[in-house]
């Protein structure tokens, strides 16, 4: 009996990490959007998550430092301008940008551009040679592509604008998520945990950002009743605690895919990725009122046929693969494991969740 009570708690804890990871990740995509309607300051607020971000991340690494009794890493000045500063900025260009086009596009069409990051990272992982050339990545490619042209062909809600942003998000996205493998992947640095990595990020993606936000929005924002020229208190309470909120389904966010890539794998947040996308699309037609037509839908499912290919591939391919970063026992305290996201949400190191000391692959 112990085999069977094994296998249904285990598969119970995947449902429930699976169910926390689309709480987080359905419910910021949804909560953005509807903060954009009355909150025009994209910039803004995605600095307020920054600062959310490293103050949770701070909290998480003091917390995990008490509780191991091992000091966590603390990159130098040189190590952290040179090679932690270009992953930054491009990350706060994606988060940014993606953020962004939400005051101009509906929530399917955002959410299936964005699909398209996977284009850009497998493009920027060959010229980085993270990956080997291969055949299929090219039926990928024709899927994926076909698919986003067929969503957005003859769409009744479409910006141009807010298409270009996201679009823009996605191939920074690539360059954002290659940068992040070989920083990972860089065992000098010592950055393999996400919390330690999150933590070094936030400042930099800061004050990439917020140059970008001055010119945009901060003459603007600094005239608004709702921030700066508030005239009572309770506009302004109302103003910090919905951001703040956002800034908190951020956090959860990538600490939810962090622990399902821990007690799972990579392949079950992909796969788990592939079916959120479905549910947002479900979730946006019949919450927010957005306009799909036959071809859009038929869109859809092949760039979400490119999709899964390439989740199979990499399986298939990682499976012949030695490890390539570190060995790790899955009963240490730290789990520090490399995690990379993927389709605007994301894709990690893979490993089983066994006793015995685990192989680990990062793609």
């Amino acid at each position: 009996m112990a085999c069977p009570v094994q296998f249904l708690c285990r598969g119970i804890r995947t449902v429930g990490l699976v169910l926390l990871y689309y709480a987080f990740s359905i419910g910021i995509t949804f909560y953005n959007k509807w903060l954009m309607k009355g909150f025009h300051y994209p910039l803004f607020m995605t600095l307020v998550h920054l600062t959310i971000n490293f103050c949770l991340s701070a909290l998480t690494r003091r917390a995990m430092q008490c509780w191991t009794g091992k000091p966590r890493v603390i990159l130098s000045w040189t190590d952290y301008l040179h090679k932690v500063a270009p992953t930054a900025l491009a990350t706060a260009l994606d988060i940014g940008l993606s953020n962004w086009s939400f005051l101009f596009i509906t929530i399917s069409l955002y959410t299936m551009t964005k699909s398209s990051a996977v284009l850009f990272i497998l493009f920027f992982s060959l010229v980085f040679k993270l990956e080997e050339p291969n055949p299929y990545l090219v039926v990928v490619v024709l899927l994926i592509s076909s698919g986003l042209f067929m969503f957005t062909f003859e769409s009744t809600q479409f910006n141009l604008q807010g298409f270009s942003m996201v679009l823009l998000a996605s191939f920074i996205g690539g360059i954002r998520w290659t940068l992040t493998q070989v920083l990972m992947q860089k065992a000098e640095l010592g950055l393999q945990n996400p919390i330690d990595t999150l933590y070094h990020l936030q400042p930099l993606m800061f004050v990439g950002l917020f140059p970008l936000f001055l010119y945009n929005e901060g003459l603007s924002l600094s005239t608004s009743e709702k921030l700066f020229r508030v005239t009572e208190l309770s506009p302004l309470l109302y103003s910090l605690i919905t951001l703040s909120i956002g800034g908190i389904l951020a956090f959860g966010l990538g600490f939810s895919e962090f622990l399902l890539v821990c007690r799972t794998s990579s392949l079950t947040l992909s796969i788990a990725g592939i079916f959120k996308e479905v549910c947002i699309l479900v979730l946006a037609a019949a919450l927010m009122g957005d306009r799909m037509n036959m071809i859009n839908w038929l869109g859809f499912a092949v760039c979400l046929c490119g999709i899964s290919l390439h989740v199979g591939l990499k399986t298939y391919y990682s499976k012949n693969k030695g490890p390539s970063l570190r060995q790790l026992n899955s009963k240490s305290p730290e789990l520090e494991l490399p995690l990379l996201r993927q389709n605007g949400d994301d894709s990690a190191a893979e490993f089983n969740d066994e006793d015995e000391e685990q192989e680990i692959t990062l793609h």
